[in-house]
């Protein structure tokens, strides 16, 4: 009689810092069984391009975040709850999961809602400091919750906590030998000091008008950049590089390659994301971090402030950057002992094994079950 397939539904989405770890946790699935995983996102959101891209199957959710000021989309919101509920229903009878697990993000809340109250056991994984307001709402229901920060019994029933750290994608972490593809990659000088610019899947506005503002004095250091910007800025950084004649600066509104990128920086600008914070301590590259300010509970600053902590980053306030980051990119480049004990500090944060610690509780349970 042939074996049953572990039948894993994932939701979850909206921003790279839900979609990246729900994928390592699904390839980690996979390399453990034969798995048969279903993602459910919201329609019209990121992870309906880039789940598939990864080759797994996502339906999607008419669902969308309530907004906090007052806006004719709210009239919709309730009706879109009702519907994606129903949707949500309709999706795991088909499917029949032996398990589901939500990352955070819109689609997650109806999805994992309704496979709680279908007797299906749930598994949370919350990338922050602060838990999201969707996990907050299912952590009663869950049967375990996966946390990368200590202290989250303020938020969660202690008893369903367990500390995985963030998962993260191994094909993104793993750089040996990669250094010199990746800078043939971005068509850049082996023998240049390179400056990786990241805020985040969409962007980070304030990073990119920090970075236009003090073009010249970083360049002036004979410093080559990556510079991912996001779709919305896109056009004016190509723009601004055109201008000035500056081709050792290479823009990109998304970098599909992150590894190549992670391979080929000798620091980094980053927000203070969850899930970008676990990249780095895996990848072990100094970084100055932009946390952004209108975070919940301004958690990217308390996530930052972590490291600055531990001598193993550099923090810049959004409000500050556009005058000060140029002379902190500046000081980093020329202090090479400080890059190097960022990097080495930095290194001794990392969870690498997060992914397969939280799929292998995902199996035990759905075994359980």
């Amino acid at each position: 009689m042939p074996q049953h397939k572990v039948k894993i539904l994932i939701s979850g989405g909206g921003t790279g810092g839900h979609i990246f770890p729900a994928l390592a946790i699904a390839n980690a699935l996979k390399q453990k069984c034969d798995a048969d995983i279903l993602f459910v996102g919201a329609l019209g959101r990121m992870e309906m391009k880039k789940i598939p891209e990864a080759g797994y199957q996502i339906e999607g959710l008419w669902i969308s975040g309530f907004q906090r000021r007052i806006t004719l989309k709210n009239i919709l919101f309730p009706f879109k709850v009702i519907f994606s509920l129903t949707q949500a229903l309709m999706i795991i009878n088909r499917f029949k999961p032996d398990i589901a697990v939500g990352v955070g993000g819109y689609a997650s809340g109806p999805a994992l809602k309704v496979a709680s109250k279908k007797g299906v056991p749930t598994v949370l994984q919350e990338q922050n400091s602060y838990p999201g307001i969707t996990n907050k709402l299912l952590c009663k229901a869950a049967n375990k919750i996966c946390v990368a920060y200590e202290g989250m019994e303020k938020y969660f029933p202690k008893e369903k906590i367990l500390i995985t750290g963030n998962p993260v994608r191994k094909e993104i972490v793993d750089l040996k030998g990669k250094r010199k593809d990746a800078l043939s990659y971005f068509q850049l000088n082996q023998e240049k000091t390179t400056l990786l610019v990241i805020g985040g899947s969409q962007g980070a506005l304030s990073i990119n008008e920090s970075i236009r503002s003090n073009i010249e004095l970083i360049t002036s250091k004979d410093v080559q950049i990556i510079w991912q910007t996001g779709e919305k800025y896109y056009n004016t950084a190509r723009n601004i590089i055109e201008q000035q004649k500056t081709p050792q600066i290479k823009v990109h509104a998304f970098i599909q390659r992150m590894d190549y990128a992670y391979a080929a920086a000798d620091l980094v600008v980053s927000r203070a994301g969850a899930i970008a914070i676990s990249e780095l301590c895996a990848v072990k590259k100094p970084t100055i971090f932009v946390p952004l300010p209108h975070a919940a509970e301004d958690h990217q600053t308390k996530n930052a402030m972590a490291l600055v902590k531990k001598n193993a980053a550099l923090m810049v306030r959004d409000s500050d950057a556009k005058e000060s980051i140029g002379n902190l990119i500046i000081n980093l480049i020329e202090e090479t002992k400080k890059r190097s004990l960022l990097a080495t500090n930095i290194a001794k944060l990392a969870h690498l094994n997060a992914a397969d610690v939280i799929a292998d509780e995902i199996l035990a349970l759905a075994k359980k079950q």
